[in-house]
């Protein structure tokens, strides 16, 4: 998905890195910040489309199984009263919704995946947004102290810009150890998998109920 790549090109940008090489440092932090907000709402309503979407195929695939076990019934009650053509009629019902409940299920396994990359993405963006306004924060703050203690240190003597640039220095690692710390926190997030696994487990319970209840129906001669 398009919008999935543009957030990912978010997600990999090194904030610190852009805003430092800027020539506007300032006017760039506030449009990263724009850029991200819009990126974030964009994504939460790709997220509530999902989600919705994977709430009506839970409800088609529900329909078609609880038709299917409606004429898998009707079969056995006809079979009773032996008329066969009924109960073949029946059958052929149940199989067609069988194959539907099938291909519903299988959309609904792609839509949860879907689902699930979009929470994601949306999860990520909320953190980078965070580390995003952080960091502008910091790094305008630091520009702004960076011009004034340059202006300041062309009417002062050698010791003392020494002494500036250490201050510098000390600032520089400061923001190099936040750098690094966000780096890490990215590195560790982790793809959720616990509802992908509900999921595996719910269409496994319902193949186990199918193969069973099959199992239970008199053979046709």
């Amino acid at each position: 998905m398009a919008l999935l790549e543009r957030v990912g090109t978010l997600l990999r940008a090194n904030i610190n890195d852009l805003i430092e090489k800027a020539e506007d440092p300032e006017k760039l932090a506030k449009q990263l910040v724009l850029d991200m907000e819009n990126q974030l709402l964009q994504v939460k309503t790709q997220v509530a489309i999902a989600i919705a979407d994977q709430h009506l195929l839970q409800k088609k695939l529900k329909e078609h199984e609880e038709a299917m076990n409606q004429f898998n019934r009707k079969a056995e009650l006809a079979v009773q009263k032996q008329q066969d053509d009924l109960a073949r009629a029946a059958l052929e019902r149940s199989l067609s919704h069988h194959t539907l409940a099938q291909g519903f299920a299988q959309q609904l396994e792609d839509q949860t995946a879907e689902a699930d990359n979009l929470r994601n993405a949306f999860t990520k963006l909320q953190q980078k947004l965070e580390e995003t306004r952080s960091a502008c924060e910091m790094l305008v703050a630091r520009n702004r102290r960076a011009r004034t203690i340059g202006k300041a240190n062309a009417a002062r003597t050698l010791p003392h810009t020494q002494h500036t640039e250490t201050a510098l220095n000390r600032l520089r690692s400061s923001i190099q150890q936040r750098e690094a710390f966000n780096s890490a926190q990215i590195l560790l997030d982790s793809e959720p998998l616990e509802d992908r696994l509900i999921t595996l487990e719910r269409e496994d319970q319902i193949d186990r109920l199918l193969e069973d209840l099959k199992s239970r129906q008199p053979r046709l001669t």
